[in-house]
This record gives C-alpha cells, sequence and structure tokens, in this order.
C-alpha cells in the first residue's frame, strides 16, 4: 500500500515538471500562488513568530536558577532556536494546516467536480498547470517567510526578556552577537526550501487522487495536513542529522 502510494507520488510528480504548453499561463499562476501562500500567510505567521520568541526567552530564564551562568546566554539559546528550529519547523506545520489543506480542497473539489477531466480532454497537463505553480509559489515565498519570521522571534524575545526584567537590553544583544555560526541560517533555508516542497506536492497529491464528493475532499485535506506534518518531522530529522 506504501509503495503503491509512493509510486502514485512519484509519476504525479513526473507529470508535474514536464515541459509547460504555455509559460505565460503559468506565470501568472505563479503570482496568484505566491500571494495567496506568502502573503496570506503573513499574518499568523508574525503572531506565531513573536510568541514563540518570547515564550522562549522566559522559559529560558526560568531554568537559569544558577548565577554562574551569564544572563547573555538567553540572547544565544533565543537566537540559535529560533533560527535551526522554531521559525522553519514550527512555520511549516503552521502553514501545512493552513496552505496544505487549502491546496488538497482546492484540487480535490475539481477532481469531483469533473473539471479536471475536462483540462485533460482539452490536451493540458492538468497535474503541471494546477500543480507546479503552487510549488514554485511556496518555494519561493515560504523562506521568506521563515526569514521574517526569525527576525520577528528573535525580536519577540527581546521585549519579553527586557519588559519581564529576565535580562537587561545589554545583555541579551551581547548573546544575540556571540558565536554566531552562519551556518546555522542555511540549515534554516535548507529546512524551508524541502519543508516548502513537502506541504504543497504532499497536499497537491491527496487532493489530485480525491474519489468521490465533498465527504471525501474533506477527509482529502484532513489526510494531507496529517502527512505533510509527519513528513515535515521526519525531514527535518534527517536534515539535522545529516547537516548539523
Amino acid at each position: 500500500m506504501i509503495f503503491h502510494s509512493l509510486g502514485k507520488y512519484i509519476l504525479l510528480l513526473k507529470a508535474v515538471f514536464r515541459r509547460p504548453e504555455k509559460w505565460n499561463i503559468y506565470r501568472r499562476e505563479i503570482f496568484k500562488e505566491m500571494d495567496s501562500i506568502g502573503v496570506g500567510s503573513l499574518g499568523i505567521i508574525a503572531i506565531i513568530s513573536v510568541f514563540l520568541g518570547a515564550v522562549t526567552t522566559v522559559q529560558t530564564a526560568f531554568q537559569l536558577v544558577s548565577d554562574l551562568i551569564p544572563k547573555s546566554v538567553i540572547g544565544s539559546i533565543v537566537r540559535d532556536s529560533s533560527i535551526l528550529e522554531l521559525s522553519p519547523t514550527i512555520s511549516a506545520i503552521v502553514l501545512a494546516g493552513k496552505v496544505g489543506s487549502s491546496v488538497a480542497s482546492q484540487i480535490g473539489t475539481m477532481r469531483v467536480t469533473e473539471q479536471i477531466d475536462a483540462l485533460e480532454i482539452m490536451g493540458i497537463n492538468s497535474p503541471g498547470y494546477l500543480i507546479l505553480p503552487k510549488i514554485i509559489g511556496a518555494v519561493t515565498t515560504i523562506p521568506l517567510l521563515v526569514i521574517i519570521s526569525i527576525g520577528l522571534s528573535i525580536a519577540g524575545g527581546y521585549l519579553a526578556g527586557t519588559a519581564s526584567g529576565a535580562t537587561t537590553s545589554q545583555d541579551f544583544i551581547t548573546g544575540l552577537t556571540t558565536d554566531f555560526i552562519p551556518f546555522t541560517f542555511t540549515v534554516s533555508m535548507v529546512k524551508a526550501v524541502i519543508f516548502a516542497f513537502i506541504i504543497t506536492s504532499v497536499s497537491a497529491y491527496q487532493g489530485f487522487y480525491t474519489d468521490g464528493g465533498a465527504l471525501e475532499v474533506g477527509q482529502s485535506s484532513t489526510r494531507a495536513v496529517v502527512i505533510s506534518c509527519i513528513m515535515i518531522l521526519f525531514a527535518d530529522y534527517v536534515i539535522a542529522q545529516l547537516l548539523l
């Protein structure tokens, strides 16, 4: 069963990346998806990122019970955890719920209302036309969302730390700028690109092979979110094991 689904997924991706008939049509769809995925998700990502940074700062300060450990370590922990794990992974899981369910339900509805069959009768490569713009839109905008998330998470940590008295402004900035390893940002961007691909391709696969009616579209949407989250966590472990 797993190998059968994997085979169908690979064959669908092969059809998705086939040479497009007209790039002009695809270009318009790509910009539409970039707006929908990137701009449409900016608000939820911003809110989550600020609170993630704030919570990380408060909990780290609570665990620093020894006077021998400098308060500046709070800034270092918030920076590294935001870049390596919190911003890319939590953002991807949130986007799997928002973007993944939307992609699966859109394509699933088109399948059950026979719109995809109509596209194929017209000689259009339906997987490419429907799925490729979503993948390109996600792969280009989700890394940008992760960069914004990192900045807002660190800013949220700074505000929470200084407002609660857990750390001073100078200590936080000292920790933020001490012993920074630029490679961690590269790892974060690799995660963002791979997670973006997983969210859109898995969700599109679930929607494309929906069979039935409205109930099955809902089931495909739910399945897309669950499988995407599992795959994101698995990919997170693999990337960390390979790159760190």
